[in-house]
């Protein structure tokens, strides 16, 4: 059965156009953080539909979850907060105890932790720092096999290879919205793995045009920033069709859309990346490449497992797939 906002609502307590518009990243709604975190957190729990009983047994390991961004962050893109709540479910089913921890309180980790899950992007200094803990690290979205750490990732080529050929099928300029970010250290710049797969691929088939690929941080601002400037800059030769690099620029990129009487998909399609919960709350429901998070995120607590019974220390790399799910923001 389909999840409703209705359903949402009702187990958050709280209104339905107050969920609507938290899922829509309203910026104007005076909500608190902490009603704000369990929405999302809802409108995740009820997509999925496996739950498994969980025995009553004394946990057998202690595990730190670090994630890379702030809380209020991390409600600001909810690709790394799926992750982190399927470490915690799958973690629970094994019996392992998790310890949250956000990039600013890893010093405050105990040293008798026996691993460390991280999830997000790491400068060298910052992988220092965790494996000073802990020799048992497992990272999530970002890979560490060069230090020998093992490492869950995923594979973006195939998947913007995917959506380059289903959008070029309906037509040929293609737009990107995509996005950059540094550790939270500031010591590395992480270029978009997208953008990169995009730009080969279009260029390869004499389609990439430069005036159709517009940079931001990945945030839901910046999305309708830059679909502004998009329409300002390129008038009648605004592209017919848009990938956009995560779901809350592609919500900010609608909603300028929007504002400017554009009609989505019918004059412009949209394509986002990630399909978190939010990209099936809005109007039009934006198609998107679905990423893994729950294989995501219950690989990687397994792979501790496996170091922490076994004491495996040769590293593993986990290579995830991702799927195209086709919505209505597409022609």
């Amino acid at each position: 059965m389909k999840v409703t906002l209705k359903d949402i609502a009702q187990k958050a307590g709280v209104s339905l156009s107050t969920v609507s518009r938290v899922l829509n990243y309203d910026t104007t709604l005076s909500v608190s953080d902490d009603t704000r975190q369990r929405i999302f957190e809802i409108a995740e729990e009820l997509n999925y539909t496996k739950t498994k009983r969980v025995s009553q047994v004394a946990d057998t390991y202690k595990v730190a979850v670090v994630q890379w961004y702030s809380i209020n962050k991390e409600l600001d893109d909810l690709y790394y907060m799926t992750i982190r709540m399927e470490i915690e479910k799958r973690s629970q089913e094994l019996h392992i105890q998790t310890i949250p921890v956000f990039q600013n309180q890893v010093s405050e980790i105990s040293k008798d932790v026996d691993g460390i899950i991280a999830v997000g992007k790491y400068s060298d200094a910052q992988v220092d720092e965790l494996s000073a803990i802990s020799d048992n690290l497992v990272f999530v979205d970002w890979s560490e096999m060069k230090r020998g750490f093992d490492s869950i990732v995923t594979e973006f080529k195939p998947a913007v290879f995917k959506v380059v050929d289903y959008l070029s099928a309906k037509s040929q300029d293609i737009g990107i919205i995509y996005g950059s970010e540094y550790t939270t250290d500031g010591e590395l710049k992480i270029p978009d793995p997208r953008y990169k797969a995009f730009k080969a691929i279009m260029t390869e088939r004499k389609l990439f045009d430069p005036r159709f690929a517009y940079e931001g941080n990945y945030t839901n601002q910046a999305g309708y920033d830059l679909m502004k400037q998009a329409v300002r800059d390129l008038g009648h030769e605004l592209p017919h069709a848009f990938f956009v690099s995560n779901d809350p620029m592609a919500i900010g990129a609608l909603k300028a859309l929007g504002e400017e009487d554009i009609s989505v998909p019918e004059r412009v399609s949209l394509f986002s990346f990630n399909d978190t919960s939010v990209a099936k709350y809005v109007y039009p429901e934006l198609s998107a490449v679905h990423v893994a998070t729950d294989q995501m995120g219950t690989g990687a607590v397994e792979l501790m497992k496996s170091r922490l019974d076994n004491g495996r220390d040769v590293p593993l790399k986990v290579v995830v797939g991702t799927k195209l799910i086709i919505r209505k923001s597409t022609r």
